[in-house]
């Protein structure tokens, strides 16, 4: 049978959306692939559920294959040449695409002539990733997150002096952190998710977490089990808030939501999960573990359920005990809801217990056993993925379940030392992880060195349990340079040179070879990236972003309180990356990198400035402290207009893209509450003082600068002066009310860069000391 057209398949695909359309979930899954394993029909759940027909229809969709299961002889390589075209639209046709069968690992063979390029791939993702490595070890030009070269390649391509073939050196590569929806942009549209896609599958990923649209199963699940949709719309967060809903740490926050915002949601969850499953990806799903509402156990009998406490201010959401007969009638409408709108996959999310919670006389281990029976009823075989924080997982959860069919994303491996995973996880199979970014913060860096030396060293061991690398940063997108290395070590068959890596990467960040980019980038790799384990896994945040306070030592609580590297070293990449060759300043990688570590040199300077102010302030100095608070809010203006040059520093979209969600001016409002409270308060009072949250997600972005931080600090400075002046205490101020009435406001800004980077970062270059 003749493989059909991507135009014919996708008109397929809507018109079976729309004849399906109309079928509730159960139904349509018997319509499309048959009842999966363990799935119950509407109506055998719960007899509280209300009729079916009195809840809105589900987005339907077809099922797919996923990327896990065994693969045929040949794939279509069209959804691969589909993001070819969109990474490379002038090069593309310069690239034959050729599916192989797959033999054992995923590799890649990349041979051909001038302007006629050959990549052979196991996966539509394998072959995107031959296309990464051919633009970075031959064209010498980078796609990176964010910023490319790519406008600084030859018309024609060059030649590959021979074929080259890498293989991956672990199975599972897998990228997304459960808070990166939140940090990263929870209303973001398809063609941005789109463009993620392809820059992992670039970078060799083959797993990725959905999360987008995962409150629809449960919303339609749950009301077959006594609740409302209008319960379950006040109980859902809104979607900057819906990461830490699925984790068990709260609800409620953010919304309500709207069944058409969650239908929506469900809609592009399902289309990012099969634009990874066209790719030869697996879409990682979240699974079902027990997160149930408010009075769930007094609407069905039999059910137990236990009260989770506090997580920073927020009441958890109860926990369903696994092993009660309901949890396996909830898990099975669960799944199968997902499965209509998601289809099926292979590997599924889910951590009971996380930072937290209580298991009051639930039995762990069996509770465990049962969370992986009730997701093998629906997915048989399927893979429970994880995360290795704090002190999960537990060895009571470990001996409960088949940790064959376990994978634990280890979002510690660069930060703590003296780790043994094999001891601790009993041998449990775990990816090496980093999370060297915390809320999103706009800041440079990370523990390079260490994850060079613990891959190799852990993956080579005896006994090694070690079968992946987790990418796991709390918001992707800010940091080029460690998102290209952490990829790279999945497929570099022998240890990597690090300051041959980071020599390497200046020569195609720009499109060509430079001195002072080379200089450059290595002044960065011996100062932020060359940070130690230990302690932390990012580097510093910035002062002008912190709350107020002469003793301020840095802006989130939960953040390293002082610098992890010299400051100078960002300072003199500053003026090396000034001294750039102007035939290469065009490409938007080096606008990029440009205002970050101009960015970043002021940001390491409010570390000098503020003890100079606080010493001003103790010696009653009037006039040298209005000297220097007057430079504090230059040097904020001046970091508001710098970053306000690059499109990726901007508060406006933010913004946008949460108002653009709302059907009216009131739903509008609320969704700009929501994607501004989790920038500044995060949550309630008690979630903000208590919990120590306020400024958790703190970024250096154009408008948050000065329509938040810089009045936050002239509030401050000003209640100091009058101190001074009036020789008395200053008065209190109530940080928390002045943050949330930000967060309620719902002034525009703009959402595209205004502003020459380099002048400005000039400018900045030219005031900033060299050595401090």
């Amino acid at each position: 049978m003749p493989v059909p057209t991507p135009r014919r398949r996708r008109d397929r695909r809507v018109r079976r959306r729309i004849t399906l359309a109309a079928l509730p979930a159960a139904l349509l899954t018997l319509a499309v692939a048959g009842t999966a394993p363990g799935a119950a029909a509407r109506g055998t759940e719960s007899p509280a559920q209300p009729p079916v027909q009195a809840q809105a229809q589900a987005p339907a969709r077809a099922h797919a294959a996923d990327a896990s299961a065994p693969r045929p002889r040949t794939f279509d390589a069209a959804p691969a040449r589909a993001s070819l075209e969109r990474l490379l639209p002038r090069h593309a046709r310069q690239f034959t695409l050729v599916p192989e069968a797959p033999a054992g690992a995923d590799a890649f063979t990349v041979s051909g002539t001038a302007g006629a390029i050959t990549v052979r791939g196991s996966s539509g993702a394998t072959l995107l990733t031959g296309v990464g490595w051919y633009l970075q070890h031959v064209a010498g030009a980078d796609i990176g997150w964010p910023g490319d070269s790519i406008g600084l390649l030859p018309a024609v391509l060059p030649a590959v002096g021979a074929p080259v073939t890498r293989s991956a050196q672990v199975t599972h590569r897998y990228a997304l952190n459960d808070t990166d929806d939140g940090y990263a942009g929870p209303y973001r549209t398809f063609e941005q998710h789109q463009r993620q896609i392809d820059l992992l599958a670039l970078h060799g990923i083959n797993e990725v977490f959905v999360q987008v649209g995962a409150e629809y199963p449960y919303y339609r699940a749950l009301q077959r089990f006594g609740s409302t949709a209008e319960e379950l719309r006040e109980w859902i967060p809104g979607p900057g808030h819906q990461s830490w809903w699925l984790l068990q740490n709260l609800s409620g926050f953010g919304g309500p939501v709207s069944e058409q915002l969650m239908r929506t949601r469900a809609e592009l969850g399902g289309r990012i999960a099969d634009q990874l499953r066209g790719l030869g990806m697996t879409p990682v799903l979240p699974g079902y573990f027990g997160t149930v509402p408010p009075a769930f156990a007094e609407r069905n009998p039999g059910a137990e359920t236990v009260p989770q406490g506090d997580w920073a201010g927020f009441d958890r959401p109860d926990w369903l005990d696994p092993v009660s007969p309901v949890f396996g009638r909830l898990a099975a409408a669960y799944y199968a809801e997902q499965r209509a709108v998601f289809g099926d996959s292979t590997m599924y999310r889910m951590s009971p217990l996380h930072e937290g919670g209580q298991t009051g006389s639930v039995d762990v281990k069996a509770a465990a056993r049962a969370v992986q029976q009730a997701l093998w009823a629906a997915h048989p075989g399927a893979l429970w993925a994880v995360l290795g924080w704090q002190d999960d997982p537990t060895k009571e959860l470990l001996s409960g379940v088949d940790t064959s069919k376990l994978l634990i994303l280890d979002g510690l491996s660069d930060r703590y030392n003296r780790l043994d995973r094999e001891t601790r996880w009993g041998g449990a199979p775990y990816a090496i992880g980093s999370i060297y970014n915390f809320g999103g913060h706009t800041t440079i860096g990370a523990n390079t060195s260490v994850w060079i030396e613990r891959l190799q060293d852990w993956r080579t061991k005896p006994g090694s349990a070690l079968t992946g690398i987790a990418y796991l940063p709390e918001a992707t997108g800010t940091n080029p340079a460690a998102f290209d290395l952490f990829t790279d070590l999945a497929w570099e068959p022998g240890p990597i040179d690090q300051r041959q890596w980071f020599a390497e990467f200046a020569a195609r960040r720009y499109g060509a070879p430079d001195a002072a980019a080379s200089a450059a980038w290595e002044e960065l790799r011996m100062g932020p990236y060359s940070t130690s384990s230990g302690l932390w896994s990012e580097s510093q945040d910035s002062l002008f972003a912190a709350r107020p306070g002469l003793a301020a030592v840095g802006s989130a609580y939960w953040s390293p309180k002082s610098m992890r590297y010299p400051a100078g070293s960002v300072r003199r990449a500053l003026d090396h990356l000034l001294r750039v060759d102007p035939r290469l300043r065009g490409s938007s990688a080096y606008r990029f990198d440009l205002v970050d570590t101009a960015r970043q040199a002021l940001a390491n300077h409010s570390r000098v400035l503020l003890p100079r102010i606080k010493a001003a302030y103790e010696a009653r100095d009037l006039t040298l402290f209005r000297e220097l608070t007057g430079d504090w809010a230059h040097r904020e203006e001046q970091l508001d207009t710098l970053v306000g040059s690059d499109p990726n520093f901007l508060l406006g979209s933010w913004l946008s893209a949460a108002r653009a969600h709302g059907a009216d001016p009131a739903e509008a409002d609320r969704y700009e509450y929501d994607a501004r409270s989790i920038l500044s308060v995060w949550g309630r009072r008690s979630t903000s003082e208590g919990g120590f949250l306020h400024d958790y997600a703190n970024r250096e972005w154009s408008g948050l600068i000065s329509e938040l931080y810089a009045r936050r600090w002239s509030a401050y400075f000003t209640s100091l002066e009058e101190a001074l002046v009036r020789r008395a205490a200053p008065e209190a101020i109530d940080w928390h009310a002045f943050e949330d009435d930000w967060a309620r406001l719902t002034t525009r800004h703009p959402d595209r860069p205004s502003g020459d980077p380099y002048a400005l970062a000039s400018g900045i270059a030219a005031t900033l000391p060299e050595v401090e």
